[in-house]
C-alpha cells in the first residue's frame, strides 16, 4: 500500500452512510493508515456538521440550506476553511476520493466534474446513475486518463465488483442482485393497504434513511440497482436478475458462461464496502465491521421475487429495459410517491399505482441527453404531486 495519503471528501455527511464513512476514516486513522476528510458535505443537520468540522477539521464544507449555511460559517471558528459549492468541492484538487452518499439529484453535475477532473468517485447515490448514466460514464471516459475511477459503494454492487475482480466481463453470464424483501415480506397481501410509514421503516436487517428504506418495503429499489449495475459493469439490462435473500448476507452473486458462481457475502453492514472504494486498490488490514462467522448462521434462503408482492419492481424493470426517459420519469415520480406516502396522504399500495401512471403517461425521449433526462425526472416529480393534492 502507497504511503500516500488519501484525501477523502463527502457529500451526505451528515447521513447514514456519510456518518459510518467518517466512523470507517476514524477506524483507519486509528489503524495507522494515512487518511484524511478534505471536504463535508450536508443538506439541513447544521449542528451535526458543525461537530464533524470540529472533530476532523476539512479544507471545504457546503450546506444546501443557504441560512444555516450562513450560521454555520459563523458558529465554526476556522480561518482555513472554505466554504464554497459542491461543484468547487467536486473540482478541486485537494481531494483524491470523493464519497457522494447525498441523496437526489444536487451531487450529479458535481459527479460529473469530479471524473472528469480525475477523481475517484465512490457511489452510493443512486440517481446519479439512474437518471444521469450516459453523462456520468461519459465524464469517467473522459477523466480515465487522470486516474478516475467509478467506485460502488452499495453493498450490492460492492459485492459484484468484487466478484468479477481479474475477470473478462466477456465471461460473464449474468448478475444477481439479491434482496431483502423490506419490512412487508412476511405480511398478508391484504393487510398491505393498511400499512403505516412507522412499520415500513422498520426494516428487518439494514439500517438506512426514509427514502431508501421504504424503496426497499416497495422493491423499487431492486429495479433501480439493475440500472446501475447495467451502467457500472456495462452488463446488457436482460443479464442482471434479482433474488430474495432475507437473511442479507449474500450481498450480490455473478454466474460464469462455465456454470461457475462467485458470491461476496458478509454480514449486513455498509463499513465494509466504504473501506473497499475509499481504499481501493489495496485490501487494508482494518476490520470495520464484525467479520461473518458461518458457523452461527443456521441457513441461508433463496426464492423468486413475488411479483403479486411487489408491483413497483415491475415498474422499475419496465421503464429501466427503455433507452429513454422513462426510469428517470419514473424515479422522479417515485421521489414524490414516498414522501406522500411518508406525510400519510396516500397509502403504501398507492406507490406502485402512482408510478405505472406516471409510466403510461410519460412522452419519452428517445437517446436523452442529461437535460432530457432532469427534465423528465421533474416532470415524474411534478406529476404525481398533481395527482395526490
Amino acid at each position: 500500500m502507497s504511503d500516500k495519503v488519501v484525501r477523502v471528501g463527502i457529500f451526505g455527511s451528515t447521513g447514514s452512510i456519510g456518518t459510518q464513512t467518517l466512523d470507517v476514516i476514524s477506524q483507519l486513522q486509528s489503524s495507522g493508515v494515512s487518511c484524511d476528510v478534505a471536504a463535508l458535505a450536508a443538506g439541513n443537520n447544521m449542528e451535526k456538521l458543525a461537530e464533524q468540522i470540529a472533530e476532523f477539521k476539512p479544507d471545504y464544507a457546503w450546506m444546501s440550506n443557504a441560512s444555516k449555511l450562513d450560521q454555520l460559517s459563523r458558529i465554526v471558528a476556522n480561518d482555513r476553511i472554505n466554504f464554497c459549492s459542491l461543484e468547487e468541492i467536486a473540482a478541486s484538487k485537494d481531494i483524491d476520493v470523493l464519497v457522494v452518499a447525498s441523496n437526489g439529484l444536487a451531487s450529479l453535475r458535481p459527479v460529473i466534474i469530479a471524473l472528469e477532473t480525475g477523481k475517484r468517485v465512490a457511489l452510493a447515490n443512486k440517481e446519479s446513475l439512474v437518471v444521469g448514466g450516459q453523462a456520468v460514464i461519459d465524464a469517467l471516459s473522459q477523466g480515465e486518463p487522470l486516474g478516475a475511477k467509478l467506485l460502488p459503494v452499495d453493498s450490492e454492487h460492492s459485492a459484484l465488483w468484487q466478484c468479477i475482480w481479474g475477470e473478462d466481463t466477456q465471461s460473464i453470464k449474468e448478475l444477481i442482485l439479491t434482496a431483502s424483501g423490506g419490512a412487508f415480506r412476511d405480511y398478508d397481501l391484504d393487510s398491505l393497504s393498511n400499512v403505516t410509514a412507522k412499520q415500513a421503516l422498520e426494516h428487518p436487517t439494514w439500517t438506512m434513511g426514509p427514502k431508501v428504506t421504504i424503496d426497499s418495503a416497495t422493491l423499487f429499489n431492486k429495479g433501480l440497482e439493475v440500472v446501475e449495475a447495467k451502467w457500472l459493469f456495462g452488463i446488457n439490462f436482460d443479464k442482471i436478475k434479482i433474488l430474495q435473500h432475507s437473511e442479507s448476507i449474500v450481498h450480490s452473486l455473478v454466474t460464469f458462461v462455465d456454470g461457475s458462481v462467485k458470491a461476496q457475502l458478509g454480514d449486513p453492514d455498509m463499513k465494509l464496502p466504504i473501506q473497499i472504494a475509499i481504499m481501493y486498490p489495496d485490501r487494508i488490514q482494518n476490520e470495520p465491521a464484525a467479520v461473518l462467522d458461518l458457523a452461527r448462521q443456521q441457513s441461508l434462503n433463496f426464492k423468486e421475487i413475488e411479483g403479486e408482492r411487489y408491483p413497483a419492481l415491475q415498474v422499475a424493470l419496465d421503464a429501466g429495459a427503455k433507452n429513454d426517459t422513462s426510469m428517470a420519469a419514473v424515479a422522479g415520480a417515485d421521489e414524490s410517491a414516498v414522501r406522500a406516502f411518508l406525510d400519510g396522504r396516500i397509502s403504501f399500495t398507492e406507490i406502485p399505482v402512482l408510478l405505472r401512471e406516471s409510466l403510461n403517461q410519460h412522452n419519452s425521449t428517445s437517446s436523452p441527453t442529461l437535460d432530457d433526462s432532469l427534465e423528465a425526472e421533474a416532470w415524474g416529480r411534478q406529476f404525481v404531486n398533481d395527482l395526490v393534492e
